[in-house]
């Protein structure tokens, strides 16, 4: 029993390092711009497939086609924020039509999917997907580690880019104080392009994990919708190491529900810590 509780553990922080990455962008264009950008898992679903089709025809390294791809998804996120600014951010409707508007690129996005892959699961084969290094007693899946090792690496490096650059720390203040940024000759339309951009080629690298985690099809990104807005605002909205440790704690708390109580529980378990914890504290962990 004392190896099962232990291994649950270790298996809800690798699994929290996932749910990291995978909130990530949202932290970004929800958190820092107040962006509800609920189409991120359709962007995260197209990283899979984006691995998938690399590793099916090149036998590129999935791992390695979510980084490399992902000047391609920042460029996608650039141009997913100019049309959702003209369109709505400008004239001041980003409240109720933005929503919408990203609602209807999720759907947009899941059926195009359908349509050129078809409902069928689909995965990739990589050396570490099946084995796993033993500990004592621990067990540790690569094809969870490793997603883990890079989640932390990526998440660091972007808290040093938002805390250590021009640009990231005006990333850091345009909701706050646009016209502030202004007067330090900074465009926050500019900023805001920018920020959209990196959130959505955080999905690169998210669903190159996701698909090396378990097998996809379309419809899989809406069992992520709640769990990463939930996760942001666990973390305090703006904070990437709330972000990370309450990704970790709703992993872990996953995991223990599905292992001595069931997979069905998991989602009401986890989403009920989540309720308890902002009634302690509703500006979320690290959230100011």
């Amino acid at each position: 029993m004392f190896g099962l509780f232990i291994n649950a553990i270790v298996a809800g922080i690798l699994l929290g390092g996932f749910y990291a990455a995978v909130s990530v962008g949202i932290t970004i264009a929800f958190g820092m711009l107040d962006i509800a950008n609920i189409a991120q898992p359709a962007f995260i679903l197209l990283g899979c497939y984006a691995a998938y089709m690399l590793n099916l025809y090149v036998g590129l390294d999935p791992i390695v086609t979510g980084i490399i791809m992902t000047p391609v998804f920042f460029v996608l996120g650039m141009l997913v924020y100019q049309l959702y600014y003209h369109a709505f951010e400008k004239r001041g409707d980003q409240a109720i039509q933005g929503l919408a508007f990203f609602f209807g690129l999720l759907f947009v996005g899941e059926v195009s999917l359908v349509l050129v892959f078809g409902v069928d699961y689909r995965f990739v084969e990589a050396s570490y997907i099946g084995p796993s290094l033993h500990l004592g007693i621990v067990e540790l899946p690569l094809r969870m580690l490793l997603p883990f090792v890079f989640s932390l690496v990526m998440i660091g490096l972007l808290q040093l880019y938002l805390t250590r650059s021009f640009v990231g720390r005006a990333i850091l203040a345009v909701s706050q104080d646009g016209q502030a940024l202004q007067l330090m000759a900074a465009s926050p339309t500019r900023i805001k392009e920018i920020a959209v951009g990196i959130s959505i080629a955080t999905c690169s690298v998210a669903g190159s994990f996701l698909i090396i985690i378990q097998p996809v099809e379309p419809s899989i990104g809406r069992d992520y919708i709640g769990r990463i807005f939930a996760i942001c605002v666990l973390g305090g909205m703006t904070s990437m190491p709330g972000m990370l440790i309450a990704a970790i704690l709703l992993g872990v708390v996953e995991s223990l529900t599905s292992t001595f109580y069931g997979p069905s529980w998991a989602p009401a378990v986890s989403f009920g810590f989540l309720l308890v914890t902002l009634a302690v504290r509703p500006a979320g962990l690290l959230g100011r």
